[in-house]
């Protein structure tokens, strides 16, 4: 037996998600990450509204159940690469959804990371305190 699904990759700053999503059986989206289920893995109902952004966007709640892969980052990095992984594979069932999904933001990879610390800095851009004397 052959399992109907679609697949895509999504990222934020260091974190990586690999997206499933299954027709689901039951008309309720499940969502579940690295094993365990959404809400018990974001602890944060922000970071779930933030996952299921792209279902509500394109009006697909219910009909997909979501299985992610997620490393690095921390969570709030993670629970973005999640929706963007969630928007690529809406695309890989439906591609009239794009302009919904262009318009809200969630096709473009936020390429912002965390700057390098220089060397003769305190940090990335702060430095030590300058005394004359």
């Amino acid at each position: 037996m052959s399992l109907l699904q679609y697949h895509a990759t999504g990222a934020r700053k260091s974190a990586t998600a690999r997206v499933y999503l299954r027709p689901s059986a039951d008309n309720t989206t499940r969502v579940i990450i690295n094993g365990e289920d959404g809400d018990a893995y974001f602890n944060r109902q922000t970071l779930m509204m933030i996952v299921a952004q792209p279902l509500q966007a394109t009006e697909t709640e219910g009909a997909f159940d979501v299985i992610c892969n997620v490393r690095g980052g921390g969570k709030a990095g993670q629970a973005e690469a999640v929706r963007h992984g969630i928007s690529r594979a809406l695309l890989a069932f439906n591609q009239e959804f794009r302009p919904v999904l262009k318009r809200a933001g969630f096709l473009t990879r936020d390429s912002r990371v965390k700057e390098r610390k220089k060397y003769g800095q305190r940090a990335a851009r702060a430095r030590y305190q300058f005394s004359k004397r």
